[in-house]
């Protein structure tokens, strides 16, 4: 029961950080618009029906029910079609009408006040009220994994012993198990035991996990003295490391391989112990690291994002497994929160960085697919306003009549098609996270 408990506490955790950097989201684009003078008339936290509301001002403030995102409504998104302007060419009447529904729409929302009218705004300050959104999650993603690195720590390999083989295997070994006649690890042998404190080595001090493993990995053979804290009184101990088949690892904890495959092996001293790992905070100058790699990450997801929903598909509808790298919904991170949070052999302080670091990712993940130039994302509208100051440069630049705001109406058959897009992705992401979610513990 408590661990139901933990898990529905870990989804109700993701669901209002979630929720938050919605709202934020969007207040990214309220307030340059209301500094600039647009006229916003709504700031709505989920989309459909809407369940609260309040009207302060001019602007209606609200939540509706379906919560998968947010919008507020600025007057005037759309120019007035020019006088004589042809209708779109190479369209259909339900796309021409589509076109024409949303600047009928836009002009009704003006009405007086054709000065407040979002296309009516210099560029800039269009592309600075587009991008306060997307600029919001990553403020946001900067907070969050700030908390993480600098306030929890990133989790390393301490100097106390977490684990004690009880005998020798191989690395090529297939068993994973210790059987009657097994030798024991030296570890054992020596008497070492999880929580005894590494203070020294043959004589050096041990300041780190690594200094240790290379000290045993040369001595195959050696007895060294071993100086233990244990229940804060330290204790000498005599180990001597086997030599043994271990697997080589690159700089990263990775095996290497060989040319044909195979995994790399040496023989190197042994004494079969584990670290236990511990929380360890990092300078702020960390962070910044951090949010370019997540930033490279989801870049990489949603340029390849048609072979990473077909790898999705195929995993859903087949005997595949997910890629643990792949992209997942709104209910797939949930479910992961809900396993992060009733884990009960990690510490609460390593639950709350692991839902924090959960949270700063998924804003990453806000800031980059927000980006994307397509309309109606708001990399769209940026789009749009940066191909007018280039329309506009250069009929300035040639003496040319000034050719006008872009009209971004004529993109929505575009907005249409992505729109629906993004419902089959959304659909299908859900129920892969449903029927074969994502594994991230193994």
């Amino acid at each position: 029961m408590e661990t139901v408990l933990q898990f529905i506490l870990g989804v109700l955790i993701i669901a209002v950080g979630v929720a938050v950097s919605i709202g934020l989201h969007e207040v990214g684009h309220l307030v340059p618009a209301k500094l600039f003078g647009i006229k916003v008339t709504q700031y709505m936290i989920g989309f459909g029906p809407t369940i609260f509301s309040r009207t302060k001002g001019e602007t209606q403030y609200g939540v509706k029910a379906v919560p998968l995102g947010g919008y507020i409504s600025m007057v005037g998104m759309f120019p007035p079609r020019r006088e004589g302007e042809k209708p779109v060419a190479n369209s259909t009447g339900f796309f021409q009408s589509m076109v024409q529904d949303a600047r009928q729409v836009s002009q009704l929302s003006i009405g007086l006040e054709e000065d407040r009218a979002f296309y009516r705004k210099p560029v800039w300050q269009r592309i600075i009220v587009m991008l306060g959104g997307p600029f919001m999650n990553l403020v946001l993603a900067v907070v969050f994994f700030s908390i993480v690195l600098v306030g929890f720590g990133t989790v390393q390999s301490s100097t106390t012993v977490g684990s004690v083989s009880a005998c020798v295997l191989p690395a090529t070994s297939d068993r994973q198990e210790c059987e009657s006649g097994d030798q024991p690890s030296p570890g054992a042998a020596a008497g070492l035991q999880p929580g005894d404190e590494l203070v020294s080595l043959n004589g050096t001090p041990i300041t780190s996990w690594e200094q240790s493993t290379a000290i045993i990995r040369d001595s195959a053979g050696e007895t060294l003295p071993l100086v233990v804290l244990r229940d804060g009184v330290e204790t000498t101990l005599r180990v001597t490391p086997l030599l043994t088949q271990r697997y080589v690892l690159d700089d990263k904890g990775q095996v290497v391989e060989n040319a044909d495959g195979t995994k790399q092996t040496e023989d190197v001293g042994f004494v079969g112990i584990g670290a236990a790992s511990e929380l360890v905070p990092q300078p702020i100058t960390a962070v910044f690291p951090l949010i370019g790699e997540n930033i490279a990450s989801t870049v990489g997801i949603v340029a390849n994002l048609p072979q990473r929903l077909y790898d999705v598909a195929q995993a859903a509808f087949g005997s595949g497994e997910r890629d643990v790298n792949g992209p997942i919904s709104v209910v797939g991170v949930g479910r992961v929160a809900g396993e992060i949070a009733s884990i009960d052999t990690i510490p609460i302080a390593s639950k709350a960085a692991s839902l924090l670091g959960l949270l700063g990712s998924l804003n990453i993940a806000l800031f980059v697919i927000n980006l994307v130039p397509l309309t109606p994302l708001d990399g769209g509208h940026v789009a749009a306003a940066v191909w007018e100051a280039i329309r506009r440069g250069f009929a300035k630049l040639f003496k040319r009549k000034d050719p006008g705001p872009v009209d971004a109406a004529k993109l929505m058959p575009l907005t249409f098609v992505v729109v629906i897009l993004f419902g089959g992705m959304t659909a299908l992401l859900v129920y892969a996270d449903i029927v074969k979610p994502i594994n991230i513990f193994g």
